[in-house]
C-alpha cells in the first residue's frame, strides 16, 4: 500500500511537469472533486478533461506552503500559478484510499 502523502506528491509533480497521463494515474476512476464555488464533478475522465486545456498551454505550477497528514487525508496549503494574473493561495484536501485518490476538496 502507497502513503498517502506518496500519492499526493506524486500527482504534485505530475501536475507540475504537465504530465495529463501521469496525473490522472493518481487518481481513483469514480474520484470526486469539489469545487471552491460549490459545484463537483465526478470521475477519472471528467478531470483529464478539466485539466487538459490547462496542461496543454505548460503555464500551471502549484507550489506546496504547508501540508499536514492524518490517517487517509492529505491537505496542502497551495500557491497555484498560472491560473490567473497573480498567484491563488488555495487549501486543499485529498483523501486517499486503495493507493489512489478518490476525493478532492478544494477549501479556499
Amino acid at each position: 500500500m502507497t502513503a498517502p502523502e506518496t500519492v499526493v506528491e506524486r500527482q504534485l509533480a505530475a501536475y507540475n511537469s504537465h504530465d495529463l497521463d501521469a496525473f490522472a494515474a493518481t487518481y481513483a476512476a469514480d474520484v470526486r472533486v469539489n469545487r471552491r464555488d460549490g459545484s463537483h464533478f465526478l470521475g477519472r475522465d471528467a478531470l483529464r478533461q478539466r485539466y487538459a486545456e490547462q496542461f496543454a498551454l505548460g503555464r500551471c505550477r502549484a507550489e506546496i506552503v504547508g501540508r499536514l497528514t492524518e490517517g487517509d487525508w492529505v491537505v496542502d496549503h497551495e500557491i497555484a500559478h498560472g491560473l490567473a494574473d497573480d498567484p491563488l493561495r488555495v487549501l486543499v484536501a485529498y483523501r486517499v484510499r486503495d493507493g489512489l485518490i478518490d476525493r478532492v476538496d478544494f477549501l479556499g
